[in-house]
Parts: C-alpha cells; structure tokens; sequence
C-alpha cells in the first residue's frame, strides 16, 4: 500500500497513514516509505476494534474477566479474539455489511458497535499523525477500508485540523479499484487503495529464491 501510494503522490518522503480495515485491522504509520509504527503489538489481539477482537484492554481486565467468567486465564484471551469486538458490542455479527443493515433498521447495539470501531480508528489516526510530525496521505484499504463508505465517513468527520477536506459525495459508494475521496484543496490525500497481499508475498517469494540461487 505505502509503494502504490508514494506513485500516486510522486514523492518517497511522504507520510502516509494506511488503514487496513477488514474482520482483522490495522493501522501503520508509514515514512520515507519505511513503516514506522503498527497498531498491532505481539498479537494482532493489541490495536483496533474488530471483528471479534477487542483490541486495546487493560491487562487487569484479563483477570477480572476470568473470574466474571469462570474460566481460565487461557480462555480469556481467546474470548478477547473470538467474541469480542464488533460481535461482542452488537451481540449480532462480526460482518460489516451485516451492522450497516441493522443500523438502517434502528438497532441501537449495531450502531454503537460501529461507533466504537469508528472512534479507535480515527484515535490512532490522529495519534500517527502525531509521531509522523504531520500527515500527507491517508489509505483506506482492506475488505472494509475499500466497501464501507459509511464507516470512511463516520472515520473522516471533523478532521480538518489534520488538514483534510474530505469529499464526502466522492466517498460514497462500494466501487473498485484506486480512488481519491478528497478534495483537490485538501492538504492531505485520502485514497481508496484495493489490497493486494499476494502480490507482496510473491515478491517477497521471489527475492527469497533469487537470493538462495546467488
């Protein structure tokens, strides 16, 4: 994601903020084409809201989560990856599309779930921004990032102090492919970017073999 968008914006020195948003998430802070922070921690359980994650927790929640549920400690954490997150706050789906139905349909466990996903992103956004010493593109990717319009701009309100003039018309729809949701004033580019993971494993691939037949 860095590499395409340091193309779109003609410049390696960019600092790029790259929100990776699907039923997993994360955040990276990206200069000088190096990434330089990751909302991830030891285990993808540390960071953002998700789908069944809880992300960010007091440690000493572990406990008292054990002993609210009587179960082992063990146990905990993968209550904290499975049926927490999105699932857990709605008590009805990890599924994006799913929650944007029930929003629609006034299910107020839905809508708070979302809100919640929505907040922690744009926290650690504002927070990148911080450690980046400013901000010049912010990438939307990942099942969610690219499909829900509606979590963009619930991520997007109120940040024009970052120096973004968010197209909000731009924004809406479900379309593929590489799309700028900003506006042509705006200081800080906001893209839509299609993932493509493969492709950097099968690079990565080929350096590895390339490397061994030296």
């Amino acid at each position: 994601m860095s590499e395409e968008t340091i193309k779109i914006l003609g410049r390696k020195d960019a600092k790029i903020i790259i929100c990776h948003l699907g039923n997993g998430s994360s955040i990276s802070a990206v200069k000088d084409g190096k990434c330089q922070d990751t909302t991830m921690g030891f285990t993808p359980l540390e960071g953002l809201v998700m789908g069944t994650r809880s992300g960010d927790i007091d440690p000493a929640a572990i406990d008292f989560m054990r002993k609210k549920l009587n179960i082992p400690a063990d146990e905990v954490v993968q209550f904290l990856n499975k049926k927490c997150g999105m699932l857990g706050v709605s008590e009805l789906s990890s599924d994006m599309r799913d929650l944007e139905s029930a929003i629609k349909e006034g299910n107020e466990k839905a809508k708070l779930a979302v809100d919640i996903t929505a907040y922690r992103i744009k926290k650690y956004i504002g927070a990148f921004a911080a450690t980046l010493n400013g901000v010049d593109a912010i990438v939307f990717t990942g099942g969610i990032g690219e499909h829900s319009d509606y979590m963009r701009e619930l991520v997007m309100r109120d940040m024009e102090y970052l120096g973004v003039d968010f197209d909000f018309e731009a924004n809406k729809g479900r379309g593929d492919g590489t799309r700028v949701i900003s506006k042509p004033s705006s200081k800080v580019k906001v893209l839509i970017l299609p993932t493509n993971e493969e492709l950097s494993i099968a690079r990565e691939t080929q350096e590895l073999v390339l490397a061994a037949r030296k």
